[in-house]
């Protein structure tokens, strides 16, 4: 504090202007001798707005056009204003993430460069944080990337890599520089699980695949392609033989500690780049997965596809797009459009001569040109996939916010390409001036036949034959009821997805002392909500104490396969389908680790005379043990038993009373019979839960039951023999697995059924059932989107008769379909302060989508029915996630995944997944088409 207190003393010697000058020199002189590996130091951009306008308060009035930091010192704001105090980044901190760390400061992970922070080079930083102090310090190294390496980029947001080790089963999370290499993460990785490097292989572990062994050490992480929130496989090799038992218990990773080793990231693709040479930006690679994505696997050894895709035949259009950094929303899109037969046709014939050159609301012909180069490219012989470069540097020329490497949204990227296409190949060169005419009575025929002669009339190019249709939209004023009748075009349809903002889950709870019996417990959450939101409403439900707490786990194959740790996480990551379970756990400051009892049987062949090895069965349970005593193996053979007491079928009360009181000192358990329901009770609960177990002498001998501690080694220990030695427990391990193998003659005494019933997280009954056979269908969505609803309040209506702005209602019908229909599922949805992505399933046919029955124009007779042929999907959430698109070649009659570079076959009933955004759907042509005009 006494620095700071002599910093600001020493700036306040200087005047802002002269503060301005130095500033302004010193950040000139740092941009022209940036290299790599400098530091940049982000600043809040409340803070440093301040202090422009602070400096600068004395210059001529100019604006803030957002340009580079040094030319910011030549702004200026008229009034006087105060000289800023300290530093404060405090608004950048995410302070429910920080609390949990030691080592680091998270930042939020949605801020953006010009809007939350600006970047500083150190020497600038230096400076401004000699004179006014503050804090606290957020360093990032510049770095190079492009495709060419030449660009240097400020790296806010680095690598956050998932490793899972095997055969231990554990699991952390590591943030690394891209630029770093394998040879440094492997070191990274044996030192984070202290193991010896000659004994460990890496494995990129892609959408939990092995795809490539990766050995080449000094390669960077960004030149082996991986990804944000990827999986690394660590396997750990067997002594004897060079081979992993990796699968000898069979459980699942679990998440057991973070390592941050360079600040951290959240899963956006967001890098907040500040070109140090070029004045550009730099953002991160391609977000193409996360763990829990259902999105198909990329192979990584062979990005160009697999051998399927090679010896498929003569038919063109199997080319893939190679990413070239977050581009895969622009390559979903551009894939939809270039397989769409009237445009293949198009732009593989002679396209230039309807370019219009001259069209000031156009491209001057270079985006039509530049795509129809791509197009060509795509349907030309041969698999080797595209680099769009050229075509990308035209859509950056045009329509900046799609420069750079952030993710974008395809279906923007889709709105700007057709509109952008039909400026470009628009035949009406002089377009002329036409007055719109309200309906005042006319037939609806006759005025909508007037409204799309206009629109023709001043637009007519491919896109308008191929994709245009018509709506009807009628405004009734809800004052005066005057009703208004348009006719306007459209190029998409943006469908709204009806969605609850709750959901109920069924949650499994177990106490670990004994007390009770396992029980389902349903709760309702917010569809929307996080982790922390299903612990609360379960403590609600089953009266949690004050000195418990819940620990909640996903159990698979009876294994815990995750520990849902992060109270953060979102619950959309749990699906329905899945078994979840809760453990009350004292809350204790002690230094513990879980005891996870896994039970196991031996299972008897179908032959009925053979009978197999030990196969885990059940639900394990979880417990806590002291790691500050020694814990001896009659220690765990206590604490079992009190685990499985209330399991004890009838008749074995002695064994019960046994345990009890083996267990619990006399003492304690003579105050517990008293106040059962009070705090001292739960508080020697959890003292003899944790602590080592005092023996009473005169308390009958507890039952040996048949347990085995896994080791470090993956070595069984046998817990029934021995019962004062002392164990040793994993230092690096967070979980102590015991192995408890149920004998015919034990499961006569005790009553496992309990273990072995664990429902789904959604019960499915009667009703639900069939909800979930028939899930939202496609025509719901279209009916939402028709229904009559007022305008909101920022969408008021000027009524004509009124004279006033009127909150009227409206109502969109279908009047004139295009030849392909294009429908947008409205999967993001926005609000001030928040954002998210339904993950609505949406029944949509691929065959015979029908839609006689909703085209307002009962004189069209012409039965309308379509036929789906392309769809983009989007896996993952808002700004992290990986777009694909599913395609059918119709020359083969078959579908394909197009997933950037790496296409491969699939069926069609693979096509229909929640992922589903955009959809592309063809005219089918009828034998009883009777009205062929426009429509």
């Amino acid at each position: 504090m006494t620095e700071v207190s002599m910093c600001i003393s020493s700036s306040s010697e200087l005047s802002p202007d002269e503060e301005r000058i130095m500033i302004r020199d010193i950040a000139l002189s740092a941009q022209a001798s940036s290299k790599e590996g400098d530091t940049f130091f982000l600043i809040t951009q409340r803070w440093w707005q301040h202090w422009i306008e602070y400096v600068n308060q004395d210059q001529t009035n100019n604006s803030y056009d957002g340009s580079s930091f040094s030319e910011h010192c030549d702004l200026a704001n008229s009034s006087a204003l105060k000289r800023p105090a300290g530093i404060d980044n405090s608004d950048l901190i995410d302070d429910a993430v920080s609390e949990d760390s030691t080592t680091v400061i998270e930042i939020h992970d949605t801020l953006l460069e010009g809007r939350d922070y600006v970047l500083l080079p150190q020497e600038v930083w230096n400076q401004l944080f000699t004179w006014y102090g503050g804090g606290p310090t957020l360093a990032r190294k510049v770095i190079s990337s492009g495709l060419s390496q030449t660009e240097l980029t400020v790296e806010v947001y680095p690598l956050r890599l998932q490793l899972l080790v095997l055969p231990k089963n554990d699991r952390s999370s590591i943030r690394i520089s891209k630029k770093e290499t394998i040879g440094q993460l492997h070191r990274k990785a044996c030192e984070i699980f202290d193991l010896q490097s000659d004994q460990v292989c890496i494995w990129d572990y892609y959408a939990r695949r092995k795809h490539a062994l990766m050995n080449d050490m000094d390669q960077t992480l960004d030149d082996a392609n991986l990804q944000m929130d990827q999986d690394i496989l660590v396997e750990v090799l067997n002594n004897t033989n060079g081979t992993t038992s990796a699968q000898e218990n069979g459980s699942a990773p679990r998440e057991v500690s973070s390592v941050l080793v360079e600040p951290p990231k959240s899963s956006l693709s967001i890098a907040g780049g500040l070109s140090a040479s070029k004045g550009g930006r730099g953002y991160s690679t391609e977000l193409s997965s996360s763990q829990n994505l259902n999105s198909p696997v990329r192979d990584v050894e062979n990005p160009y596809g697999t051998s399927g895709v090679t010896t498929r035949g003569s038919f063109g259009g199997l080319t893939g797009l190679l990413n070239l950094g977050n581009t895969c929303f622009m390559n979903s899109a551009i894939q939809c459009l270039v397989h769409t037969p009237e445009f293949a046709r198009y732009f593989r014939e002679d396209y230039h001569r309807e370019i219009n050159w001259q069209n000031p609301l156009g491209m001057v012909g270079e985006l039509a040109v530049a795509f129809g180069d791509l197009l060509r490219k795509l349907w030309a012989p041969g698999r080797t996939p595209i680099a769009p470069r050229p075509f990308k540097a035209k859509l950056a020329r045009f329509a900046p916010q799609f420069s750079g490497h952030n993710q974008h949204d395809s279906q923007e990227l889709l709105a700007f390409l057709l509109d952008g296409l039909h400026e470009d190949l628009n035949r009406v060169k002089h377009k002329p001036y036409i007055k719109s005419r309200d309906a005042d009575g006319r037939p609806d025929e006759e005025v909508a036949d007037e409204y799309w002669a206009n629109h023709i009339a001043r637009n007519d190019s491919i896109i308008v034959d191929v994709c245009q249709g018509q709506y009807k939209s009628t405004l009734v004023c809800p004052v005066c009821n005057k009703v208004s009748v348009t006719f306007d075009p459209f190029m998409y349809l943006s469908l709204p997805l009806q969605s609850t903002t709750s959901r109920t889950m069924t949650v499994t709870v177990f106490t670990c002392d004994g007390t009770a019996l396992p029980s389902p417990c349903t709760v309702t959450v917010p569809k929307q909500g996080r982790c922390r939101d299903l612990i609360q409403a379960l403590s609600n439900a089953c009266s949690l104490k004050h000195n418990e707490k819940l620990l909640l786990v996903e159990i698979q194959n009876h294994l815990i396969h995750r520990f849902f740790e992060d109270p953060l996480q979102l619950l959309s990551t749990i699906k329905d389908d899945d078994h979840l379970a809760v453990y009350k756990i004292p809350k204790i400051d002690k230094n513990t680790k879980y005891l996870q009892l896994i039970h196991r049987r031996r299972e008897q062949n179908s032959d009925s005379q053979t009978i197999s090895g030990w196969k885990p069965y059940g639900t394990p349970i979880v417990s806590l043990i002291s790691c500050d005593d020694a814990i001896t193996r009659g220690d765990i053979q206590v604490i079992v038993n009190r685990m499985l007491s209330p399991l004890l079928r009838k008749g074995g009360n002695v064994e019960k009373a046994a345990t009890s009181e083996t267990s619990i000192p006399k003492a304690t358990s003579d105050q517990c019979s008293v106040t059962a329901s009070g705090d001292a009770c739960a508080a020697n609960m959890v003292s003899n839960s944790v602590n080592k177990v005092s023996t009473n002498l005169k308390a009958p001998p507890i039952p040996t039951l048949p347990l085995l501690l896994v080791d470090d080694s993956n070595a069984c220990i046998d817990l029934s023999m021995g019962e004062e030695k002392v164990v040793k427990l994993s230092p690096s391990s967070t979980t102590v697995l015991v192995y408890m193998d149920w004998s015919q003659k034990l499961l006569e005494k005790y009553d496992t059924h309990p273990l072995e019933t664990l429902p789904e997280v959604l019960k499915y009954g009667p009703v639900t059932k069939k909800a979930r056979t028939e899930p939202l269908s496609l025509y719901t969505c279209l009916e939402a989107f028709l229904r009559e609803e007022p305008l909101v309040p920022e969408d008021m209506w000027y009524c004509p008769k009124c004279k006033e702005r009127r909150q009227a209602s409206k109502k969109l019908d279908l009047w004139r379909l295009p030849e392909v229909l294009v429908i947008h599922l409205k999967r993001f949805s926005y609000s001030r302060s928040m954002k998210h992505k339904l993950e609505t399933f949406v029944n949509f046919p691929i065959h015979d989508f029908d839609l006689t029955n909703y085209i307002a124009n009962k004189n069209n007779s012409r039965r309308q029915l379509y036929e789906l042929y392309a769809l983009t999907n989007h896996y993952g959430s808002m700004g992290s996630g990986h777009y694909t698109a599913h395609i059918k070649i119709l020359e083969e009659n078959r579908w394909y995944n197009f997933d950037d570079s790496h296409i491969s076959p699939i069926s069609e009933d693979e096509v229909n997944t929640a992922a589903a955004y955009v959809l592309f759907y063809r005219r089918v042509k009828t034998d009883d088409a009777t009205v062929s005009n426009g429509v």
